[in-house]
């Protein structure tokens, strides 16, 4: 499969990118600064603002899927949209060129995974991640109603462990609290859904523990 990472220059982004490549797809990167990113072996650099719509149309024309995991820097300014923009962009170029499957990453907390956040995260919502939370949360909606064939990742808080394996997806049903996510399960994670229709459609809260 031809896929196509925003983000790719991050943890995360770099993550997928890597787990793309062992599990055999054809990997785009796309990166703010092509000279910065040491591209793995086998994967093509595109470089480009993912909240340029011509800069996305052009990386989105060929590929057979697209996972977007650009976060905001600035998590605690009210008025960041950054998230969503690339939302947007994303969304145009794929229904453009008529690629339909779509992985995003959010966070636990968004939506009803509020369910499943610890009163710490929560507390983090309302202060320090207030910019990034409502800016998910319009990116969320973007998503949802684009009419392409989406998954919304809401991982818990990341960190750099080795992957484990042990990812589970949360029902905000049961109440039960998700803890963390190393940044490799997440791309292990997401990787998979390209190969399933078991999230399409669906916002899911993922975590290790």
């Amino acid at each position: 499969m031809k896929v196509l990472v925003l983000g790719a220059g991050g943890k995360t982004g770099g993550a997928v990118v890597q787990e793309a490549v062992a599990a055999g797809h054809q990997v785009t990167a796309f990166v703010r600064h092509a000279a910065a990113y040491p591209a793995p072996a086998g994967v093509t650099v595109m470089e480009g603002d993912a909240t340029d719509a011509d800069s996305v149309a052009a990386a989105v024309a060929g590929q057979d899927a697209v996972i977007d995991t650009i976060g905001g820097k600035t998590p605690y300014k009210s008025n960041i949209t950054l998230e969503d923009d690339v939302a947007k962009a994303v969304i145009a170029a794929m229904q453009r060129h008529g690629v339909r499957r779509l992985l995003v990453t959010s966070s636990l907390g968004e939506g009803d995974s509020i369910a499943n956040a610890g009163v710490f995260l929560r507390i983090l919502m309302k202060t320090f991640l207030r910019g990034s939370t409502a800016d998910k949360a319009a990116m969320e909606r973007d998503v949802k109603a684009s009419g392409l064939d989406w998954t919304i990742a809401r991982p818990a808080i990341l960190n750099d462990d080795p992957a484990g394996g042990d990812v589970r997806v949360f029902d905000p049903a049961t109440g039960e609290k998700a803890h963390k996510i190393s940044r490799a399960d997440l791309a292990a994670w997401l990787v998979a859904q390209l190969g399933s229709s078991a999230h399409v459609h669906r916002a899911v809260a993922v975590a290790s523990s």
